[in-house]
């Protein structure tokens, strides 16, 4: 979480983190990953997180803060990928106004993030020497698979779960549907999305 102390990244922009007071957004941290893990990740150094920040991020228990290092895998390459292959990709380039944000979420939430974590393939890179001390990452066919298939396939994969969340659940939800099927209800469910957006902010 990269925080500037002065223009659109005024920190006077953030809920005050003593007033007690819910934040839409960053209730958001609080559903919607089956894992437990919290971690902020900024793109400069500690110098840039005040008082302020810092009590947010304990308050909502975040435990660890990375930056972004070479060939140090963090949060910040995390949120340029799926800034790529997510977001552009479902939601485009254009602004949406904050007034359909509740719409948005319901859309991530209930059609968009249950695709990508149970039928959409991913490539899980690996390491392979090369020689001289260089190592390049390879791709291969063995480790194509979906989030879920991957977060199964981890040591101790159960205790990496969210209190209340279990395989069966989450076996149960990928199960539900095929993947073409998935495919298409996220389309339909997006193409619902934009027509509303379009049709209220034709309006307005």
């Amino acid at each position: 979480m990269a925080a500037r102390r002065h223009g659109r990244g005024d920190l006077g922009a953030l809920p005050d983190p003593r007033s007690g007071r819910a934040d839409p957004v960053l209730s958001l941290w609080d559903h919607g990953l089956p894992r437990r893990q919290r971690v902020a990740q900024g793109r400069a150094g500690s110098e840039y997180v005040n008082h302020r920040v810092a009590a947010l991020l304990n308050r909502r228990h975040v435990g660890d803060f990375t930056k972004s290092r070479a060939r140090r895998s963090n949060d910040n390459a995390l949120v340029e990928g799926k800034n790529g292959s997510v977001v552009r990709k479902w939601l485009g380039h254009g602004h949406i106004p904050k007034r359909f944000a509740a719409e948005v979420d319901a859309f991530t939430q209930g059609a968009l993030s249950p695709f990508l974590n149970f039928h959409r393939p991913c490539l899980f890179p690996v390491e392979v020497e090369v020689g001289k001390g260089r190592t390049k990452r390879r791709c291969r066919d063995a480790n194509v698979a979906t989030p879920h298939e991957r977060l199964r396939s981890l040591p101790d994969a159960a205790a990496r779960l969210r209190p209340g969340v279990t395989f069966e659940q989450l076996d149960a939800m990928a199960m539900a549907v095929s993947d073409l099927e998935a495919a298409k209800a996220v389309s339909a469910a997006r193409d619902a999305l934009f027509r509303r957006i379009g049709e209220e902010w034709a309006a307005a």
